[in-house]
């Protein structure tokens, strides 16, 4: 299996893996618009065909300290590749790719799933969506980048 930066001829087949994925057309329709966003980075997991996406996008904190936010969103594996290492990849790749160009990066997600990759809930950090705090967490790409960080965690409006 390869992972590299989404390409313009990914797009068709990134739509059907993520549509299917979620089961729905809201999530594929939202990485459209993302695609749109400055800070929007992507990658594919190849396996013959596009298997799985991973995309990430800056976020923003209210009140704002100066440290730049990624937040991963969505995180997709075509069904029938699920639970063979594909979501994994994928996000290790993201993460990697970020240090060095963020300080954090934020995810709504599983609990059961995130903290392997060293996401956690933060205490003082929040996120805009109404959601429990153990769904909102944070990973730092900077050591020590979150320390003391309080405030609110702002999607773009494309969300």
């Amino acid at each position: 299996m390869e992972i590299r930066p989404e390409e313009p001829t990914d797009f068709d087949a990134i739509d059907a893996v993520v549509a299917a994925a979620f089961g729905q057309r809201d999530e594929a329709d939202l990485v459209k618009r993302l695609r749109a966003l400055n800070a929007y980075r992507a990658f594919v997991a190849v396996d013959g065909d596009v298997v799985g996406h991973i995309a990430f996008t800056q976020v923003a904190l209210d009140p704002e300290v100066g440290l730049v936010l990624m937040g991963l969103a969505p995180l997709s594996v075509r069904p029938d590749a699920q639970r063979q290492g594909v979501g994994t990849a994928l996000t290790q790749h993201g993460l990697t790719s970020l240090r060095g160009v963020a300080d954090a990066c934020v995810v709504l997600g599983s609990p059961a799933y995130y903290p392997r990759f060293g996401f956690a809930a933060r205490d003082g950090l929040t996120c805009v969506y109404d959601v429990t705090p153990e769904h909102f967490m944070a990973v730092e790409l900077r050591p020590g980048a979150l320390a003391g960080v309080r405030g609110v965690v702002q999607y773009d409006p494309v969300f």
